[in-house]
């Protein structure tokens, strides 16, 4: 995998982000962690791992994936969790698919058949339901898990897409936008995994409002 390059936002992980640089010290790929240079305590925990830091000058989840993809020197990107809730044993499955079927982006997915999440709430379970179907209603997406963040793709092609959205409207944007620009994506399957520490740094309520106003302004452009 030395044409793969994995972007992890990195924000207050710093009891499983060591944990989840030694599960992926076995695969030869290269990585891109994304920090505020206020977080001490992470930077602190990675010091010793092979692995670029980069730093944000602004704040979001999607303005650090921004920052990862257009640093990225590889043929292909994948974006990755820091909290361990990825399964790296599926990155060949997704590296194989979007090589053998000539795609642009490949969406992990949790909700396609003998699928699963150890980290699913009913809230957020039911919130991914309703934002996948209206992606694929009003955007023909086709895609079955459009909140799931575990996404492969070209990254040229992807740096061309000029994403702008810095939090997590980022979500539903990307597969958006490359719908848009006639990229060609599919889906895989996965299987999500429990989070080592910490909390969801996803508010149900108010993110799921702002990446609601966030579909009806990509659908009214």
């Amino acid at each position: 995998m030395e044409d793969l390059t994995l972007i992890i936002p990195a924000k207050n992980e710093k009891e499983s982000l060591p944990i989840v640089l030694n599960e992926l010290k076995k695969f030869n790929l290269k990585i891109i962690i994304i920090l505020e240079k206020s977080d001490i305590q992470t930077i602190e925990s990675i010091k010793d791992y092979d692995c670029k830091i980069l730093y944000q000058t602004n704040k979001g989840y999607g303005d650090a994936l921004i920052i990862g993809i257009n640093n990225v020197n590889t043929k292909y990107f994948c974006v990755f969790n820091a909290d361990g809730s990825f399964n790296p044993n599926e990155l060949n499955n997704m590296l194989h698919e979007i090589k053998s079927k000539k795609l642009d982006l490949i969406f992990a997915s949790r909700y396609e058949k003998n699928c699963s999440s150890e980290d699913d709430t009913i809230v957020t379970y039911l919130g991914n339901i309703l934002f996948t179907k209206l992606g694929n209603i009003f955007f023909k997406l086709n895609i079955t898990d459009i909140l799931y963040t575990y996404v492969m793709g070209k990254t040229q092609e992807t740096r061309n897409l000029e994403l702008k959205s810095k939090n997590f409207v980022f979500c539903v944007e990307l597969p958006i936008i490359a719908k848009k620009q006639k990229l060609y994506i599919s889906t895989s399957k996965s299987h999500e995994r429990a989070r080592i520490a910490g909390i969801k740094k996803v508010n149900a309520i108010r993110d799921g409002f702002l990446i609601l106003v966030g579909m009806i302004k990509l659908f009214l452009k």
